[in-house]
């Protein structure tokens, strides 16, 4: 028999990246009672890890509980980059409906139409909130419009387009249900939700069923399943069996040997749960998302959709330059391996894959994003290693025929650029599906492009639109392999001999390039230390130093006029190498090297090649 949990609802806030979706749930923490009145609270609370605090970006979804009148009301903040879009597909199996969050001038963007047309398949019923209303070039009416559009363009159901539009400034902390009341709280998104998000129902007579959704790490009590009570009870010390639709051979009994629920922002133990109630589970080592834990006389396992596959993969290789070691923490293989694997408690995307040496693994993952992300986090630990080149991956058809991951570009860019994006992208294999004028001065563009013709774009693109472009990209499944591509058209000056960069030999070698480091830096043969004009690899001594003669003074060195570095990022670094260059990072420094070291052995593979 089943019945509904009236004092709970479980919602997800689904958005287009930056659209304010950990504000929201910022206020919405705020102004439930959830902090004391003194309390000091962080902007954006809700991104705990250092890189989201810092590029103000969610990776992985969060749970936090607010309660509002009497109902308990469990919110999950997910993220907004396509890369991410694994965390945001298995998360809303766990709640009953959606909060689109759309910027009140940007309107729709792809992602709000990807993260939309997973809630719509669901069946999920979606609260439509028009957030930055209070920005000067808001356009809230026109935005309705083009959020309806991509309601019917998605086959959205009667019942679903009369969705509930609430508007809202969540950086002011409120909202209104008509665009010309007075704002005053968050009082009337905490009502919608209540109205119109169902409340979760189930068999509370019936065995156990809980399916996890998420994983969380913790170093003290190992993994942590994260997910939503469908029938009956669980309780602490329960005895259950963990079964998975997608494995029907997996059947193994285990123990509950704790559970928590969420609220605000801390875990607090339960002894038991019920029907609707998001859990957390530990004390279970090898528990997976997509597992159900049931009761042991019905081991029923909840159907869950697969994961998105991985489009994009690079090794990760044990770092072997003459300076390894020296700045690293964890540097052999063994510390790799474990530290890759690691992350697959908690990365369903990801995968990491031995090759037919030790000291290299093959880790694929949704872009290029998701991966620097990884990246960052490693060095930030202290691991030093070297990564090549990021390839997509191909598949065949049935002919077999080659296929590529394609993506679909949308780009706003000032019309006076709009002639070097489209030129750019066209050689990139991009065809141009549509053109149209944006806000004023905007000219906004789709194309169809392949994902390895975006690898090493993103930089040029910032400099072709001189930082006024916004380009996003969503996975458009695989298409016919549309051909090659040419790449960097410069090459790459590479460093002679090993040493100290010295003025003298880098006031030489900035004729012919921009360089990448400044004096006093570490060098070694085969190290890349800057970016030719010309199409070839140059190779520049730099550690030279003057011949001082009696007419010659040292002091004349001061005299030379180096121009600055330019300091590539790590997303820069990786757009920039080439397949026969790798990257080596440490927590100190990013340097680009050729995969052969050695200039004879170098130009005795490239003759081969």
């Amino acid at each position: 028999m089943k019945t509904k949990r009236e004092d709970i609802r479980n919602i997800a806030i689904i958005a287009h990246v930056d659209h304010g979706k950990t504000t929201l749930v910022d206020e919405l923490l705020k102004q439930s009672g959830t902090f004391r009145q003194n309390q000091e609270v962080a902007e954006r609370v809700m991104d705990s890890g250092d890189i989201e605090r810092e590029r103000g970006i969610t990776i992985l979804a969060k749970n936090t509980a607010v309660y509002y009148n009497g109902v308990k009301i469990n919110i999950i903040d997910t993220p907004g980059h396509a890369d991410f879009g694994g965390e945001v597909e298995r998360v809303l199996k766990m709640v009953n409906g959606v909060i689109l969050v759309v910027d009140a001038f940007e309107g729709a963007m792809p992602q709000t139409k990807f993260v939309l047309k997973k809630a719509l398949e669901l069946n999920l019923p979606v609260i439509v909130c028009i957030n930055k209303i209070d920005r000067p070039e808001a356009r809230p009416t026109e935005v309705i419009d083009e959020v309806l559009e991509l309601f019917i363009d998605l086959d959205a159901s009667d019942e679903q387009l009369d969705c509930p539009f609430v508007f809202a400034s969540a950086k002011s902390g409120v909202a209104i249900l008509e665009l010309g009341d007075t704002p005053e709280n968050m009082k009337p998104l905490f009502e919608t939700i209540l109205e119109y998000i169902p409340a979760p129902e189930g068999d509370e007579e019936a065995g156990t069923q809980v399916l996890i959704s998420t994983i969380d790490y913790n170093e003290y009590v190992g993994r942590i399943g994260v997910g939503k009570v469908d029938n009956g009870k669980i309780r602490v010390n329960q005895e259950v069996v963990m079964v998975n639709a997608h494995e029907p051979e997996k059947q193994r009994k285990v123990k509950v040997s704790k559970l928590y629920e969420f609220e605000g922002l801390k875990k607090v133990e339960v002894t038991e749960a019920g029907v609707g109630s998001i859990v957390a589970i530990s004390g279970i080592s090898d528990i997976h998302i997509g597992d159900t834990l049931c009761s042991p006389e019905h081991p029923e396992p909840i159907p869950f959709q697969k994961i998105s596959e991985p489009t994009i993969a690079m090794n990760f290789i044990v770092n072997d330059s003459p300076l390894a070691g020296q700045e690293g923490k964890f540097v052999t293989s063994r510390h790799l391996r474990d530290r890759l694997f690691r992350e697959l408690n908690t990365d369903v995307s990801l995968r990491v894959e031995e090759t037919d040496t030790t000291e290299a693994f093959k880790v694929s993952g949704r872009g290029e994003l998701h991966l620097s992300v990884l990246i960052e986090n490693m060095r930030r630990e202290g691991f030093e290693f070297a990564v090549s080149k990021a390839e997509v991956l191909y598949k065949e058809d049935e002919n077999g025929k080659k296929l590529e991951p394609m993506e679909l570009a949308y780009i706003d860019v000032p019309d006076e650029f709009s002639g070097s994006v489209i030129e750019k992208l066209s050689n990139r294999k991009g065809e141009l599906m549509s053109m149209s004028t944006a806000s004023s001065g905007y000219t906004r563009l789709e194309f169809s492009i392949p994902a390895r013709g975006l690898i090493g774009y993103r930089g040029e693109f910032m400099t072709d639109t001189k930082g006024n472009g916004i380009l996003n990209t969503i996975f458009d499944g695989y298409g016919p392999y549309k051909g090659d591509i040419a790449y960097r058209k410069q090459g790459s000056l590479i460093a002679f001999e090993s040493g100290e960069a010295i003025t003298y030999g880098l006031f030489n070698a900035q004729e012919r390039g921009t360089l990448f480091i400044g004096p006093g830096e570490k060098v070694y043969s085969g190290m890349v230390i800057g970016q030719n004009g010309k199409t070839e690899d140059v190779e520049i001594n730099v550690c030279k130093k003057k011949q001082l003669t009696n007419t010659r003074s040292s002091s004349a060195d001061e005299a030379l006029r180096l121009t600055p570095p330019r300091i590539l990022s790590l997303e820069q670094a990786l757009e920039f190498i080439e397949t026969d260059e790798l990257l080596e990072v440490t927590p100190k420094n990013l340097r680009i090297r050729k995969k052969i070291l050695d200039p004879l052995m170098r130009k005795r593979a490239n003759r081969n090649s």
